[in-house]
């Protein structure tokens, strides 16, 4: 009982700390132009995210029953997993990096899992097809693969439709782009928040009911403590309870500390007016969207930061900062590595204290 407790509080925590970094990068273009205010702006996250999460379950499922063999988890793996996402979260916020906090807690599980199983890799489903409809699943093609599209796709599409807009606005003056586009960056805002909603928030949700899901043994309700049993089905089913705890918390995290990360996307990588955050929120949204759909944990980091460098290399080509986006592009490259070690290390403290 009190290991279940603990696991959906760590994942809680982790949730709040993504707010530092994936809600604080789903509004950070629509602050940095001035369109909203840091508060407005929080309250139409706040809104859209729990639209959003309430809105499908598919990257719930895949986080929570496509990633890693189910029978070989633990409370205390899930624990491992979450603690690890939380230290990475915490120590790249520090440093105003967006990372991606998806990578972070899919490699901390991982981590984890291979961990409490010994060192066999196998406990990660690497690639899986679904017998009916045979789509393909697991780490390569829901994770892997998405990694490496979905931040190209926002450099390319973010890049075209900056340069489409650039195209058919050329006659007009600037005062009508900055009104009729700061209007329109309202709604692009707002299509952000629910894309990260329907992707972010169900990332958590997938943990919480895997931990319910495992604390019953396989879905054997007598196994699960009395005061839960009201809050739980035997079956691998994201309760609503599940999906409205995980948006708001999510959404008080950004309130919280996300300014490093707006200030980072917004400021120092490119500059940026409404028309720009209208392109680059629209784009990275629509990736958001598909993916969620498809049940692929795709990183919001990842779709804004290159929609906004695809948004600034039409712009110029020089109008990105090299340097900054090297650092960015290294963080990415580090998370699944090393939230999975972190992760690992973790669950061999936890071995000898008798928790595993």
């Amino acid at each position: 009982m009190t290991l279940v407790l603990c696991v959906v509080l760590a994942t809680l925590v982790f949730t709040y700390t993504n707010g530092f970094h994936d809600t604080a990068n789903s509004i950070a273009t629509v602050v940095s132009t001035k369109v909203l205010s840091p508060r407005q702006a929080i309250l139409l996250a706040t809104f859209f995210n729990l639209i959003g999460a309430l809105a499908g379950t598919a990257v719930a499922k895949t986080v929570g029953t496509g990633l890693v063999n189910t029978a070989s988890i633990t409370m205390s793996t899930l624990l491992a997993a979450m603690l690890a996402a939380i230290i990475w979260n915490l120590l790249t916020w520090y440093l105003g990096l967006p990372s991606s906090s998806s990578h972070g807690l899919i490699g901390g599980l991982c981590g984890a899992a291979i961990a409490s199983a010994h060192g066999n890799w196998s406990v990660v489903i690497w690639t899986s097809s679904d017998p009916i409809t045979h789509a393909k699943g697991g780490i390569l093609y829901k994770v892997i693969v998405p990694m490496l599209t979905s931040p190209l796709a926002g450099l390319i599409f973010g890049f075209l439709f900056m340069s489409l807009l650039y195209y058919f606005l050329r006659g007009w003056k600037p005062t009508r782009v900055h009104t009729v586009f700061g209007r329109l960056q309202i709604l692009s805002a707002s299509y952000m928040g629910l894309g990260h909603g329907l992707n972010d928030a169900q990332k958590t949700m997938g943990i919480i009911t895997l931990a319910l899901f495992t604390a019953t043994a396989g879905g054997r309700m007598e196994n699960l403590p009395p005061m839960l049993k009201f809050l739980y089905t035997p079956k691998f089913e994201v309760a609503v309870w599940v999906q409205v705890l995980c948006g708001i918390t999510m959404a008080a995290g950004t309130a919280a500390g996300g300014w490093r990360i707006i200030r980072t996307l917004g400021h120092k990588m490119v500059r940026l007016q409404p028309v720009h955050g209208f392109a680059a929120e629209t784009t990275a949204a629509s990736i958001l969207t598909i993916t969620a759909v498809l049940g692929m944990p795709v990183s919001t980091t990842h779709s804004i930061t290159t929609s906004i460098m695809g948004v600034g290399l039409a712009k110029r080509l020089n109008a990105l900062k090299l340097g900054l986006v090297e650092r960015i592009v290294w963080a990415w490259v580090l998370t699944l590595p090393a939230a999975g070690a972190l992760a690992y290390g973790i669950v061999k403290l936890f071995q000898p204290l008798g928790l595993l």
